[in-house]
């Protein structure tokens, strides 16, 4: 059953990899889309693509999610023209650098704090309270499997995805006594443009990161928040793990090095 078609939906991040593998998914599933992204020409060429595949067409903002102001005024914006989203999908996210604590960059560490956790509170604190208000909707976190393990060198960004599971059960329990839910999806190793951010821009560096074996795609990805956002409303998936096959956890992937 399609419980997805004719509900709007807004997705941070939609500009790439998980956040446009969703927009593809969830307009084809025939939803109404409302893109954020800091890449404005990329969302233009998403909603075109779109549009061409499906008839669909999308709300469009340039909106960085560690700009509260610019949050607030696109949400305000959303609402004054009657489009609360049935659902967000809070997927602006990153990595920024891989060292020690006692060598890392303060200004990777900012990036990732304002992003992960403080876009992730910006855009919710914009957006749930009108869900709230109609005792309607369906919020759902990118975590990731970093918020379940921590592992060398990544200090500050296992620290931001943990504080992204605590701020999902705590939201969980917020909207306790109304009917809304909310969901994490934490993925594991993912080929997307995440570890070429983290190297800021080391293509060599991050294509390592996946070799030797089999990682998950950004249409994974988005398969699963499609079936957790498809769910009776009366069903509510707290945190789904989702990795490749080859991983087993944080540190353990089969990989085949021949």
């Amino acid at each position: 059953m399609n419980r997805i078609e004719g509900k709007l939906i807004l997705i941070t991040g939609a500009s790439s990899g998980i956040g446009a593998a969703c927009a593809r998914r969830f307009a084809a599933e025939g939803a109404k889309l409302v893109l954020w992204a800091r890449r404005v020409d990329r969302l233009e060429r998403l909603s075109a693509d779109l549009r061409e595949r499906h008839a669909t067409s999308a709300l469009l903002a340039q909106v960085d999610v560690r700009d509260r102001a610019a949050v607030n005024r696109a949400a305000g914006d959303l609402v004054a023209g009657g489009h609360v989203p049935d659902v967000l999908i809070n997927n602006a996210g990153l990595a920024s650098g891989m060292s020690k604590i006692h060598e890392g960059d303060p200004e990777d560490w900012d990036r990732m704090i304002d992003t992960n956790l403080k876009g992730l509170l910006n855009v919710t604190r914009a957006i749930l309270p009108h869900m709230v208000a109609r005792r309607r909707g369906h919020v759902v976190n990118l975590g990731s499997t970093a918020g379940h393990m921590t592992y060398p060198q990544g200090n500050v960004y296992n620290a931001t995805k943990y504080g992204v599971r605590a701020l999902s059960e705590g939201m969980n329990l917020d909207v306790a006594g109304t009917p809304i839910r909310v969901s994490s999806v934490d993925p594991g190793f993912a080929e997307t443009e995440f570890s070429e951010v983290r190297f800021h821009g080391d293509a060599a560096r991050a294509k390592a990161v996946y070799r030797g074996f089999q990682p998950l795609t950004a249409d994974d990805i988005a398969d699963a928040i499609a079936y957790v956002v498809n769910l009776p409303e009366h069903v509510n998936v707290l945190d789904m793990v989702i990795v490749p096959t080859a991983q087993r956890n944080v540190y353990v992937v089969d990989r085949n090095e021949s």
